[in-house]
């Protein structure tokens, strides 16, 4: 029998404060307060707009079966987040009814389920216990998650001075060593440093093999790709595709490159691009074009050369910086970088205020297909600003071997010669 049955299920959010019908204690609370300072003061207060229904999820339909390993992936605002807070039974469905068999641990938000007074060791203990298991089951399994998390120098610390990372990495740890049937993972893999990433996804592959049924979100493609067994594609709320993990992947890469397709300009405004927490925004523009000095107009072809005009801010003078533009995969795989710290003439004290930098390229190596770049600032060594997904760039075929051929698969293509020896 099928480890999740999901049959019609929809969810529907009310967009506008509705005081005839509080969706939780919080509004009432608030509401009601509002309402009695209005009378203290002899004034009126405005009746709230009726609002309107956004439907975040509607009628999806799928069941998992025992050991299936699922993706799910999908835009912003597709549906995945609330269709795993429905299933973990965070949130109840508006419409349709879901049934699940097994014990199910679920990792959707950092922290999530942890209590922040309480240390390491005690959180440990208590999510044990929310997941039904007896304290002689958690006393086995404890070495093994300290020693995945790597937290033992802070196991008997509040979990509230936790570091992001230190949370994750705790709370992925005991998600996955005690013992559920089906795991729910949201964005684990958006957290943590890379080693820590490649130690999920390890864990997630012997679980796997282990006959545990996993539902995993994640925007690292590769990873759903590379983990997944079925994927599922979420379009403003409706199951829009089920089939293979690579077939979910090519359909969801295809939606989202048809959407952000745009060759009309070849200045990208930077300020507007999205940015890692913390960034500072100083990268504002970027320009491409040929290097004779043309604007980009579409495509380049494979083995074209390519000139980058970086405009930038220092907001201090800085003896020492660098910029680079990282070339990825529409699957978030880091394919080629470029960087100002590489050319030795380059480095050079600056003073605060505007700057521009340029790159040339002389010939751009990438296969056909299409690629994102990243634009990192980076101020004494350390990364102050990055554009995330600047632009898209489409590279097309081009007879770069003067042979008419270019290779079948592979990421660049290389300048090479053969002979007889």
């Amino acid at each position: 029998m099928p480890s999740i049955v999901v049959e019609g299920l929809s969810k529907r959010y009310r967009l506008g404060v509705n005081h005839a019908g509080l969706d939780n204690v919080r509004d009432v609370v608030v509401h009601g307060l509002s309402r009695l300072r209005a009378v203290f003061h002899g004034t009126t207060i405005d009746q709230p707009a009726t609002g309107r229904d956004l439907w975040a999820l509607h009628d999806v339909s799928f069941e998992v079966e025992p050991g299936e390993v699922v993706g799910i992936v999908g835009a912003n605002g597709a549906g995945k987040s609330t269709l795993l807070k429905i299933l973990s039974r965070i949130t109840d469905p508006t419409d349709g009814l879901v049934r699940i068999r097994g014990r199910l641990s679920s990792l959707l938000e950092v922290g999530v389920g942890f209590h922040p007074e309480l240390t390491g060791r005690e959180n440990i203990y208590l999510n044990g216990a929310v997941l039904g298991m007896r304290k002689i089951q958690i006393d086995r399994r404890f070495d093994e998650i300290v020693a995945f998390a790597d937290i033992s120098e802070f196991l008997d610390t509040p979990v509230k001075k936790y570091s992001s990372g230190m949370y994750v990495r705790l709370a992925f740890a005991v998600a996955a060593h005690l013992d559920p049937e089906i795991m729910i993972v949201d964005e684990v893999l958006a957290v943590g440093d890379v080693a820590f990433q490649r130690k999920c996804l390890g864990k997630m592959e012997e679980a796997s093999r282990q006959g545990r049924t996993i539902l995993l979100v994640s925007h690292n493609l590769a990873a759903i790709e590379h983990l997944c067994h079925t994927g599922l594609v979420l379009e403003h709320g409706r199951l829009a595709f089920r089939g293979s993990a690579k077939d979910a992947v090519a359909r969801y890469v295809a939606t989202v490159t048809a959407r952000s397709a745009d060759a009309s300009s070849h200045i990208v405004d930077l300020v507007k691009a999205r940015r890692p927490p913390g960034a500072r925004c100083l990268l504002r523009r970027l320009e491409l074009f040929t290097t004779t000095d043309q604007p980009l107009n579409g495509a380049v072809s494979v083995g074209s050369p390519l000139l980058a005009r970086i405009s930038f801010v220092l907001d201090r003078e800085a003896v020492s910086f660098d910029i680079g533009i990282r070339f990825d995969s529409l699957l978030g795989q880091a394919i080629l970088t470029t960087n100002s710290g590489f050319d030795p003439g380059f480095r050079e004290p600056r003073r605060r205020g505007e700057h521009t930098a340029v790159c040339e390229i002389p010939s751009l190596p990438l296969m056909p297909g299409d690629y994102r770049l990243r634009l990192a600032l980076r101020i004494g060594g350390v990364e102050v600003d990055a554009a995330e997904d600047a632009v898209r760039l489409t590279m097309v075929s081009a007879d770069f071997y003067k042979t008419g051929k270019l290779p079948r698969s592979g990421t660049f293509v290389l300048p090479h010669r053969w002979r007889l020896g």
